[in-house]
């Protein structure tokens, strides 16, 4: 079994109409994607977490014609929306694709900086070799790495930000972790160009994302 992390980066029409009006949204960030499903009739439910005006979010579901229903919930800055959207041509193209290949998506995809959408794909050398040419026009794949899938803590760490990826790392690297604590939140702060209270908060929200995902 192999995988392929890759990032998919669609041009300014973006993947999905609803989809692109919120990435345009200036209070509102896609930070990550922990589901997408093709149904039977090529209309798609997907899960998205996002961070920012959740009644900006809302006001734009409500108004879109192509938002079938949709559910949000959510602690602090996070938000969590089921939607279930109407088929558009170049999504549909995609899934379809990864589905003739059988392909599988190791979730949570995360988004880029960029627009883009970070994802590894679970499948065979073969099939992800024929699969190229299927990718639909306006669509571009990065690859970034290959290799023999072994599900591991990448997983956990992928369902953090950039920003809490980069936060993390630091906080590690210099040693908050270690016992006893060798730097305070002011030192990291200081490393990266930001306040101590941002650090704090920043390592809160990690700390209750990944214990969430360990403990029973």
């Amino acid at each position: 079994m192999r995988y392929a992390k890759c990032i998919i980066i669609p041009d300014d029409a973006g993947l999905h109409p609803v989809d692109r009006r919120i990435a345009n949204h200036p209070d509102i960030s896609r930070d990550l994607l922990h589901n997408v499903n093709l149904l039977a009739d090529e209309s798609i439910v997907t899960i998205y977490q996002f961070s920012g005006d959740r009644g900006a979010l809302e006001s734009i579901l409500e108004e879109s014609p192509m938002v079938h229903k949709y559910q949000l919930s959510g602690v602090d800055d996070a938000i969590h929306a089921y939607m279930h959207v109407e088929a558009d041509d170049r999504l549909v193209s995609l899934l379809s694709m990864l589905k003739k290949f059988e392909f599988i998506f190791d979730t949570p995809m995360e988004f880029t900086r960029r627009g883009g959408l970070r994802v590894t794909v679970i499948g065979d050398v073969q099939s992800f070799q024929k699969a190229i040419p299927d990718v639909p026009d306006g669509i571009r794949l990065k690859l970034l790495k290959t290799g023999s899938y072994e599900p591991n803590t990448d997983r956990l760490f992928s369902q953090l930000t950039d920003r809490q990826q980069e936060i993390l790392q630091t906080a590690v690297d210099m040693g908050y972790y270690d016992v006893p604590r060798a730097v305070t939140h002011d030192d990291i702060g200081d490393e990266l160009g930001c306040t101590g209270g941002t650090v704090g908060g920043h390592l809160r929200k990690i700390e209750s994302t990944l214990l969430s995902q360990i403990v029973p």
